[in-house]
């Protein structure tokens, strides 16, 4: 009623009359012929106001009634033009005259497309515009996947010789319908529809139909129904994988490894991407990490590259050729924080699964002491340094891997003695945990003489004498390294001549003696013994 009595809105009430009162053919051509210039703006009020006017009730009515080509196509045209409108005028229309307007859309596209040397291309438009226009309406998605014939309309993409404008709005509309959870099932097991989404999306010579197509697949991967049966059709895992490495289309290559995010959130996918062509899915996934253009595209790659880790899939990964040596590189050098974040979890993932019995351990090494750089890790990295060397079997390798001390030293070294920990709080963690690690390593009576060496002793020095409260683990694992190292005599007179040592240590016994005035029964840092005071006095009679 309000529209109805609205001034603004004469001129379309005039040609809705029009419409409804023609009947002979000339009259009916000039009513369509009106339409098409009344309704051809980008006014969306004006687009709300036709349809809740009535337009689509009577250019649907008009439509049913024709079967001339050329008036086919302009009522289709002016159809198009009134579903421009805004959200909520577009469900209700689609509430009123949806039942009979879709199934009759679907059958002139039939007539346009089947059987036909020369397909009327222009029509085809305006029908693929008024549904794409439908499906932008997230509660539409489902109930319009249910007409039946769409399905079979929207495959023949892949085998019509249609324009590329048709094939790209065929695309988006399935792009459209796949993006609604309701759908995304249904669509999957339509075999013949994936097999023409697949065939856009690697034979297509549109950018963007391919686009589109990579945009349906991603959809229908994350759906978790889907997720375990699309891992075993090999072309779906080729497609994603040939997107991610050879689309020049930013936005192509990013839905493509999002795919396989998707289909490696499964745990029973795992092994079968990994294994899949030799390495083909880790192989894309290593080179989108390391080369992608797209923050979005690497970030994602990442995070594919954490979903796949896990014990079964450890070995596999870790012996693939550079990756673990690009996930460093990456954690590193990457110019966006959130890609260094995601890499530096995927190596730490991987790390968590890789054993010394591995061939790829000594590589896993190498890239932990790469990744130790990264400066956004927040103590994840220097984690599997303390893990690791828990396990006595790690220890003889760890010690003598290169560079792995003299990295361990520098960590510790870095940190900065400061009471505001909320200035550094990841380089204590880092801190913390090398510092237990090098505590661990004095644990093999095998390894004291190694360790014993300047890198190291610096690094003690310099954690035993940390005075902030943060420092408080860090002090107590130093003093625990030095005592197991002092357990082997002919270490005592090199450490307690290193400069500082004497010094630390003494500091060390003066807090030790005065907790035990306070009466704490034990050192409130760790709770291990007081050692201080015997490491002492062992180190002076050496002197």
């Amino acid at each position: 009623k309000e529209f109805a009595r609205d001034p603004r809105f004469q001129g379309t009430r005039k040609i809705v009359d029009e419409l409804n009162k023609a009947i002979g053919p000339e009259k009916r051509q000039a009513a369509i012929a009106n339409a098409n210039v009344e309704f051809d703006h980008n006014d969306d009020m004006q687009h709300n106001a036709e349809l809740y006017l009535g337009a689509a009730n009577v250019l649907c009515l008009v439509l049913s009634m024709s079967d001339k080509d050329d008036e086919i196509e302009s009522i289709c045209s002016a159809l198009e033009m009134v579903y421009r409108a805004e959200r909520e005028a577009i469900i209700i229309s689609y509430q009123d005259v949806g039942a009979a307007l879709v199934p009759l859309l679907l059958r002139l596209l039939d007539r346009c497309e089947v059987g036909r040397n020369v397909l009327a291309e222009a029509t085809i438009e305006h029908i693929s515009r008024i549904l794409l226009h439908m499906t932008r309406i997230s509660e539409l998605r489902v109930p319009l996947a249910n007409h039946p014939g769409l399905f079979t309309v929207l495959e023949r993409v892949a085998t019509l010789p249609l324009s590329v404008e048709n094939r790209v709005l065929r695309m988006r509309l399935l792009a459209n319908l796949a993006n609604s959870d309701g759908n995304k099932e249904t669509i999957f097991e339509r075999s013949s529809l994936l097999e023409s989404i697949m065939k856009v999306a690697t034979l297509d010579k549109s950018d963007n139909a391919r686009e589109y197509a990579a945009a349906v697949l991603m959809d229908l991967a994350s759906h978790p129904a889907n997720q375990i049966e699309m891992a075993k059709i090999d072309k779906v895992l080729g497609t994603f994988v040939k997107l991610a490495i050879v689309e020049g289309k930013v936005e192509t290559r990013e839905y493509a490894v999002s795919g396989l995010q998707n289909l490696a959130f499964e745990k029973q996918n795992r092994r079968q991407l990994v294994t899949y062509g030799s390495g083909v899915v880790i192989e894309a996934l290593k080179k989108t990490t390391s080369m992608d253009a797209n923050d979005k595209t690497r970030r994602r790659s990442a995070g594919a590259l954490t979903n796949l880790a896990c014990d079964e899939t450890a070995d596999l990964m870790g012996k693939h050729a550079g990756l673990l040596k690009t996930l460093a590189h990456v954690s590193i050098s990457d110019q966006n924080a959130d890609v260094q974040q995601r890499a530096t979890l995927a190596l730490t993932k991987l790390s968590n699964s890789i054993t010394v019995k591995m061939s790829s351990w000594s590589n896993l090494l190498d890239a932990l002491i790469t990744a130790s750089q990264c400066k956004v890790a927040d103590g994840i990295v220097t984690a599997m340094f303390r893990v690791k060397t828990r396990a006595e079997e790690n220890r003889a390798s760890m010690v003598n891997h290169p560079r792995l001390l003299e990295t361990l030293s520098r960590i510790v070294l870095d940190t900065q003695d400061t009471f505001d920990v909320k200035k550094s709080p990841a380089a204590y963690k880092d801190c913390e945990n090398v510092t237990k690690a090098i505590a661990h390593l004095a644990n093999d009576p095998l390894n004291h003489k190694t360790i014993c060496n300047k890198h190291i002793l610096a690094a003690l020095v310099h954690g035993a004498s940390l005075s902030s409260p943060a420092g408080a683990v860090t002090r107590d694992a130093a003093i625990l390294a030095m005592e197991r190292m002092a357990m082997d005599h002919s270490n005592r007179p090199m450490m307690a001549r290193y400069p500082g040592m004497l010094v630390s240590i003494a500091k060390a016994t003066e807090r030790e003696m005065n907790e035990e005035l306070n009466g704490v029964p034990k050192s409130s840092a760790s709770g291990q013994p007081r050692l201080a005071k015997p490491l002492l006095m062992s180190l002076l009679v050496a002197m």
